[in-house]
Parts: structure tokens; sequence; C-alpha cells
């Protein structure tokens, strides 16, 4: 690998691949994002509802996170009570058929994983 490349991909202050799959490779992210698509647009109560085990604290971090990337927008609505909506932006939009693909291929291949997983426990048992 040229040195070029080895700065590209291992400076951690640099390296886009590891700077957006650390944003959206955490356990909820690529959830929210799937979800909104899915809805349009959805109030925060509505989201909490549509994504099981998320607790309010990780969604309200997750969507604070997702919103800094530019790929949700939040909009405000001056009334009483507060209306606060969430939608994906043209960028989160643009990332949706990636993900697809993502999950089209962990569907694929999560049955030959889990295997390949427990065949290493088995051979590195001691």
């Amino acid at each position: 690998m040229s040195q070029k490349k080895k700065e590209f991909y291992f400076a951690t202050d640099n390296c886009p691949v590891r700077d957006v799959l650390d944003r959206i490779g955490d356990k909820w992210s690529m959830l929210v994002l799937l979800v909104l698509e899915d809805a349009g647009v959805m109030r925060f109560n509505e989201l909490h509802g549509a994504i099981e085990n998320i607790s309010q604290k990780m969604l309200t971090v997750t969507l604070k996170s997702l919103e800094a990337d530019g790929l949700i927008k939040r909009t405000v609505y001056a009334q009483i009570p507060p209306k606060v909506e969430y939608a994906l932006t043209v960028r989160g939009e643009s990332l949706m058929p990636h993900l697809h693909s993502l999950v089209g291929w962990a569907k694929k291949n999560l049955t030959k994983i889990v295997v390949a997983r427990e065949q290493f426990a088995k051979e590195n048992a001691a």
C-alpha cells in the first residue's frame, strides 16, 4: 500500500470512511434513518414507539448526531404544546440506497456469518 493511501485510511483525523461509519455504524442510527425513510416525517414519540428498546435519552442523542451531520432535519413549530418533527434531508436520502445495500448484504450473509462465528468459537475454545 502506498504511503499516500496509508495516510488517507489510517490517519484517524481525516479518514472519511471511518468518520462516517463511526456516526452511522452505532446501534441506533441506521434504524432511525430507515424508519424515517419509511415514514417520511415523524414526531419524537412516534419514532420512540417505532424503534423497540431505545431509551428516550439514546434516541435524543442519536437524533442530535444525525442532525449535526445533516442527515436529518428537525423542524420546530411555534405552537402550544410545542411540535417537533424529524425527516431525512437530501443528504440523508442520498445515503439510503447504500444502507439498503448493506441491509441486503447482511440478510443474505447472516446465516453464514453465524455459522462462521460458531465454528470460530469451537476452534478457539480452550
